[in-house]
């Protein structure tokens, strides 16, 4: 192996592009940031395609501002020379007696190999960085991973493996279920993955080299030394939207990118976020309730994807955890509360709350029936025949109820209960629940990534509405996506649409609607953007459901219906929460 640089710099000792050697013999690069006196001490390990040597601020320009603009905490106490996207700084880090390993996955930045995502070789790569760094002469033995994102969600999948010095784990906006949380919702293909690919991997690939960026603290280039050809590149890299495409079904090819969480162990921490809907809050929310390990707390927030892991509240919060687990600090983190709410109020309010499990079990679940007539919710179940037609791309249809007569909050999963004919062969069913103040403005949250998303949101493709009953809830029906059963036009279908976790609060006087829709939610308002996103966003962030190859219009473009009524209660259950 070829020997890396060590060097002291602010404060830390800094190895660049150490090897660490898989067991099929390909070397990765890591760079580890740790205290400069001799000891042993606990490692966070993060391992992703980020590229480890570009520099937050140059990688995600926009985003950066934007932290460093309404989170100033977030970039204080720092130099900002070794932030990185979605990674902890090591200047928070290493002060505090943790050296900071930050991996290069397999085919990216500095690593070289063959680019596949969250597949079963990179979860293989990351068990084994692991027990790397657990032997190495600088680490007490015990690891913990922590990272955003990417860098989340591969620890699901890394401690299904159970490696045996995994000590604990920091999920903060991380999905598990790679069909379900990410790419096909309700087994609606979602086109993000098709863009992510050529905005934020492609362009720091490993042989990029002097086509890609260089680190501002080394100089060195960012993808490798080596500078190989388009086309050498193109052949070093899976597909991830021709993997989509190509599986519409539950299949071995999403299995392998999906944890068992029923073999997760590891002491956890899922943080997730109420705004990030089509990509993370499903899968630590599901992480949370389905994970084996018995020691296990769920944090939720709201704001940006990003701010609020580097803010002040999310880094005392990870070391709170990472001290009780990796040190063995007696810091009272044992009787921690297991969940940790920041409860949303309109006008980006949110009040932090204790609970003891997900969902709450005071929870009043609650019926909102649809009447088609007068297009409202009620609390009242159908009393005659009824139905209402949309274009099955279209706008849809909403229904709201009436004013509310107190303060009503809504906190938890959902589930809408639909009776469906379709004059054509299939249908997609978008829906989406709102809030509307009392001069009818609909009130929009900060998302994880777009500035304006409604409170909630589900999917479902009406020829895969087939339920798993081991795994479905009355509040979250789980589809097993394993087979397509077309539609006969003009039949009626019972639907099941399993719409995310969120929460609001909503004040007297406002209303509560739900929009069923044939595409994605759009805000009216106008558009957004972020650097490292290939469109502008306009409510649902980069999260979009608009493939024809997906959704060829003479399948999905027919008429919707909507039926209702004594024997067809068509309806939404609401997670309503009493007070204390």
């Amino acid at each position: 192996m070829s020997h890396y640089r060590s060097e002291v710099h602010d404060g830390m000792r800094v190895d660049w592009d150490v090897p660490i050697r898989m067991d099929d013999g390909l070397v990765l690069r890591a760079d580890v940031f740790r205290p400069v006196a001799e000891g042993k001490y606990p490692a966070i390990v993060s391992y992703g395609p980020y590229g480890k040597g570009l520099a937050f601020q140059e990688g995600y320009k926009t985003a950066w501002e934007i932290m460093a603009r309404d989170n100033p905490d977030a970039v204080s106490g720092s130099t900002n020379q070794y932030q990185g996207w979605e990674v902890v700084d090591p200047e928070k880090w290493v002060p505090d007696g943790y050296a900071c390993v930050r991996v290069d996955s397999r085919g990216a930045g500095r690593s070289p190999g063959f680019l596949d995502h969250n597949n079963a070789r990179e979860n293989r790569d990351l068990y084994n960085c692991i027990e790397w760094a657990a032997a190495q002469p600088w680490c007490s033995g015990k690891v913990g991973l922590n990272g955003i994102s990417y860098y989340a969600s591969s620890q699901w999948r890394a401690a299904a493996l159970q490696p045996p010095h995994l000590a604990a784990m920091c999920v903060w906006e991380g999905w598990a279920d790679y069909y379900r949380d990410s790419v096909r919702h309700g087994g609606i293909a979602c086109t993000f993955r098709k863009h992510w690919q050529d905005m934020q991997v492609k362009t720091v690939q490993h042989g990029r080299g002097e086509r890609g960026p260089k680190s501002r603290v080394t100089g060195e280039l960012v993808c490798g030394p080596e500078t190989l050809p388009e086309e050498t590149l193109a052949k070093n890299r899976a597909d991830m939207w021709e993997g989509v495409l190509k599986h519409p079904l539950m299949a071995p090819y999403y299995q392998e990118r999906t944890a068992d969480l029923s073999k997760v162990a590891a002491p956890l921490l899922s943080a997730a976020n109420w705004g990030g809907q089509g990509l993370h809050p499903r899968g630590n929310f599901e992480g949370f309730t389905r994970a084996a390990s018995r020691q296990k707390w769920l944090e939720v927030h709201g704001g940006s994807h990003w701010a609020p892991f580097y803010t002040d509240y999310g880094v005392k919060l990870q070391k709170r955890f990472f001290d009780y687990f990796l040190k063995g600090v007696k810091n009272g983190w044992d009787k921690q509360p297991r969940v940790q709410l920041n409860v949303r109020h309109p006008g980006e309010k949110f009040v932090l709350r204790y609970e003891n499990e997900w969902p709450l079990a005071r929870t009043r679940w609650t019926n909102f029936y649809l009447d088609p007539a007068a297009r409202t919710l009620t609390l009242k179940p159908p009393a005659s025949e009824g139905s209402v037609t949309y274009d099955g791309l279209g706008e849809g249809v909403t229904f709201d109820t009436a004013p509310l007569d107190e303060e009503t909050e809504i906190t938890g999963p959902s589930a809408l209960k639909l009776w469906v004919s379709s004059s054509t062969a299939d249908a997609d069913i978008f829906a989406v629940l709102r809030v509307f103040d009392p001069k009818g403005t609909e009130v929009v949250f900060q998302g994880a990534l777009d500035p304006h998303t409604p409170v909630g949101q589900g999917w479902l493709r009406a020829s895969q509405h087939k339920l798993d009953p081991k795994l479905s809830l009355p509040y979250r029906p789980y589809h097993t996506h394993d087979e397509k059963q077309p539609l006969k036009p003009g039949q009626v279908y019972e639907l099941n649409v399993e719409i995310w976790p969120t929460c609001i609060v909503v004040p007297k006087g406002y209303r509560i609607a739900l929009t069923i829709r044939g595409k994605d939610y759009e805000y009216e308002g106008e558009a957004a953007t972020l650097s490292n996103m290939k469109n502008p966003m306009r409510g649902c962030g980069p999260f979009m459901h608009d493939d024809e190859t997906d959704r060829p219009p003479a399948v999905f473009g027919g008429k919707v219906t909507l039926h209702v009524g004594p024997k067809r209660p068509a309806h939404v259950l609401l997670p309503v929460i009493p007070p204390r």
